[in-house]
């Protein structure tokens, strides 16, 4: 059995997060008030650092995805609560950390952390929210949760200097970098549904599955994220347009840019993610090649054949609200472009 396929991004019926929202907005209260009690801390800093970022619009993504999944399993406990809330810790603290090594002072439209106090607080902090993640994850009792999203947190690290290594380096190829966002962002979406299987008890095969339906969304993600980096707006992304351009970031559409431009444009490229080219007119040059050789359109595309596996892996499951708002949601990730 195979779930609904994407629709073409004209389909006057835009999908949304809306289904998704209002499946888990009760079990979401929930977390919320976990994530409130669990920031606190007789040190006022870290609540009020941790708060700004916490509070700043995010769609709670992982989270929401947890609780999902949980439903579509139909378990009837409430371990699910602290364990998004865990979810969420361990992205927040990501988040924090990627701004400080990307010097970024623009997140969700608001100053980031670090520019509102400095890069140790942001760091220190988002260590806090690490060690209050992996407090929640023994407070649940699994070793196979702690296992899951311990492995997730040690990936994204490794994500992370990954694509640090990376920075710059145009030579990259499409390979390594979807092993970098494997790791750096499909990670967390893969663990939060996985744990939804292991908290409902379920076999191998259905952890297997939310594992991939993860996995895939999470890459469709990123790579929407890298796409819109280039072809949209700072009110659409909640940060500055052209921010990995100018950080020299080499994401999909760069690589297929690079690769298929002759040696002027890739003397371009060279120099744009060296850092020596970067200035406003840089930037509109830049998306001249990248439309040049469809690497926009091409990384869309990549984006909908992974969202396409995030859906089909859904096929294994019974018919219900949960499965048609985990449908959408892969739907949306793409969607979101348009």
């Amino acid at each position: 059995m195979t779930a609904e396929i994407i629709p073409h991004p004209a389909s006057p019926a835009a999908p949304s997060l809306d289904a998704l929202m209002a499946l888990v907005a009760e079990d979401m209260h929930a977390v919320n008030a976990v994530i409130l009690e669990r920031m606190q801390s007789r040190i006022p800093l870290i609540p009020e650092l941790a708060g700004h970022l916490i509070a700043g619009g995010g769609k709670r993504m992982r989270p929401m995805l947890a609780l999902a999944c949980a439903q579509m399993l139909d378990y009837p406990g409430s371990r699910q609560h602290l364990l998004a809330a865990a979810v969420e810790f361990i992205h927040t603290a990501t988040l924090l950390h990627d701004d400080v090594v990307d010097g970024s002072d623009l997140r969700r439209g608001r100053p980031t952390a670090n520019m509102v106090w400095n890069n140790s607080a942001a760091v220190l902090v988002g260590d806090f929210l690490f060690s209050r993640a992996f407090e929640l994850m023994v407070e649940d009792g699994s070793l196979k949760v702690l296992r899951i999203l311990s492995h997730a947190s040690a990936v994204i690290a490794e994500g992370e200097v990954h694509q640090l290594s990376a920075q710059r380096k145009v030579t990259t190829d499409e390979t390594q970098y979807l092993d970098i966002i494997d790791a750096k962002t499909a990670a967390l979406f893969a663990a939060s549904c996985r744990i939804a299987a292991v908290i409902a008890e379920r076999d191998e095969r259905t952890e297997n599955a939310l594992d991939t339906y993860g996995r895939n969304l999470g890459i469709a993600f990123q790579l929407v994220d890298d796409a819109i980096d280039y072809a949209s707006d700072a009110d659409t992304m909640g940060k500055g347009v052209g921010d990995d351009f100018r950080d020299g970031k080499v994401t999909l559409p760069v690589i297929l840019a690079f690769a298929r431009g002759d040696a002027a444009e890739r003397t371009f490229w060279q120099a744009a993610m060296a850092g020596s080219r970067i200035s406003d007119d840089d930037l509109a040059h830049a998306k001249l090649l990248l439309d040049r050789h469809d690497a926009i359109a091409d990384t869309m595309e990549r984006a909908r054949l992974y969202a396409r596996r995030a859906i089909d892996a859904l096929g294994a499951f019974p018919v219900s609200a949960a499965r048609d708002a985990l449908v959408e949601a892969a739907q949306f990730a793409v969607a979101r472009a348009y």
